[in-house]
């Protein structure tokens, strides 16, 4: 009995381990405010896209009202939220960036 528990054990701890962790959309939402080529900016600089790829998720944004920058695990997704609603205030724009889960 006492090596069914042990094999118990072991399966239940190889389950915990090969579940992934939730991961996350990052989002721009549109404004009436905010210069496009702040947003493409803001996506180059925080989230690694060319300048070409940053203009087709601007136009997203702009058309649909939102685009999505990436997805991201949580940590990741929370910092980066952070980090353009700063960076958009020390601007004086209204850009709002937020995370759902994915």
């Amino acid at each position: 009995m006492g090596t069914q528990k042990r094999d118990d054990l072991v399966l239940e701890a190889q389950r915990t381990r090969t579940r992934p962790p939730p991961l996350y959309k990052v989002l721009l939402l549109n404004d009436d405010y905010t210069p496009m080529d702040f947003v493409v900016l803001v996506l180059q600089k925080y989230f690694g896209m060319d300048r070409e790829r940053a203009t087709r998720v601007m136009l997203q944004v702009h058309r649909e009202g939102m685009g999505v920058c990436g997805v991201f695990p949580r940590d990741v997704a929370t910092t980066k939220v952070e980090q353009v609603a700063s960076f958009a205030r020390q601007h004086q724009h209204p850009l709002a960036c937020v995370m759902e889960e994915n």
